[in-house]
């Protein structure tokens, strides 16, 4: 509450292991092939009116992947995304009542799609081709040292064309929750998890049965207070393999290291 502003250097990695089919089954991935994922995140956000906060998110994109006889590497641009938040209540605020706060987002259609991409394995698409918005709310509440959130955000993308076939994917609803404990040197750890479930794509005006996708992520991730400005984060993420936990979606591991500078 104290900062009006940050900027900050985000690195991701994640490898493929894996994939749910249209059932909900887990197939590990087949013998000589892998899939990294890279990212890169340059930040930044600010607080106006006390109560809300914009931010911009701009991401650099790498995807390395290998099949029996041909690998790639590519990479670029991706989707640029511009998101604002409102509290109406701040958590601690009242006890009997959580902070409550309104989000809301729009990304935009900066990267690759895959119509577009060049590279035989299309490891250099870096988007999808078409503007998401989303709005959600998020509920807060703080006990002496600890910090709870739960937060559920609704997006949508818009129809696009792609080698003469319209498609318009299906809402997504993405639940989080997390809880965090906080050290008195400022240091923190927390425990998190989200469910992404999406509903089926329309392709050329029909409903493609059992396109709709899920998926569970789990992660834990510490905080270190470098300095009064400076602050470093870490954390680790899986997807469980673990049947009917995910549907249409690739299973990863991965990592994020996070540098952030902010201003009071």
């Amino acid at each position: 509450m104290h900062e009006a502003a940050l900027v900050g250097l985000s690195a991701r990695a994640s490898s493929v292991f894996g994939s749910f089919d249209p059932s909900g089954h887990y197939v590990s991935a087949p013998a000589g092939t892998s899939e990294l994922d890279l990212e890169q995140d340059l930040f930044g956000a600010t607080r106006f009116l006390r109560r809300g906060q914009a931010a911009l998110l701009v991401p650099l994109v790498e995807t390395h992947r290998r099949v029996p006889g041909s690998s790639g590497l590519g990479g670029g641009l991706g989707d640029i995304n511009l998101s604002a938040r409102w509290d109406f209540l701040f958590a601690g605020q009242s006890e009997p009542l959580p902070g409550v706060a309104v989000l809301a987002g729009l990304t935009f259609p900066t990267g690759r799609p895959p119509e577009s991409a060049h590279a035989a394995l299309v490891t250099d698409a870096t988007g999808f081709g078409a503007f998401q918005g989303n709005v959600g709310l998020a509920f807060e509440q703080s006990y002496g040292p600890w910090l709870f959130n739960l937060s559920a955000i609704a997006s949508k993308r818009t129809r696009r064309s792609a080698q003469g076939v319209t498609s318009t994917l299906g809402v997504q609803w993405l639940a989080l929750g997390a809880m965090a404990y906080v050290f008195q040197q400022g240091t923190s750890i927390t425990l998190a998890g989200t469910y992404t479930a999406e509903g089926n794509a329309t392709v050329d005006g029909v409903e493609a049965a059992d396109s709709g996708r899920r998926l569970l992520r789990m992660s834990l991730a510490g905080l270190l207070p470098v300095s009064d400005e400076w602050r470093l984060v870490g954390s680790v993420f899986a997807d469980p393999p673990i049947r009917n936990l995910g549907r249409n979606s690739p299973a990863s591991v991965g990592l994020v290291v996070t540098l952030v500078r902010a201003w009071s």
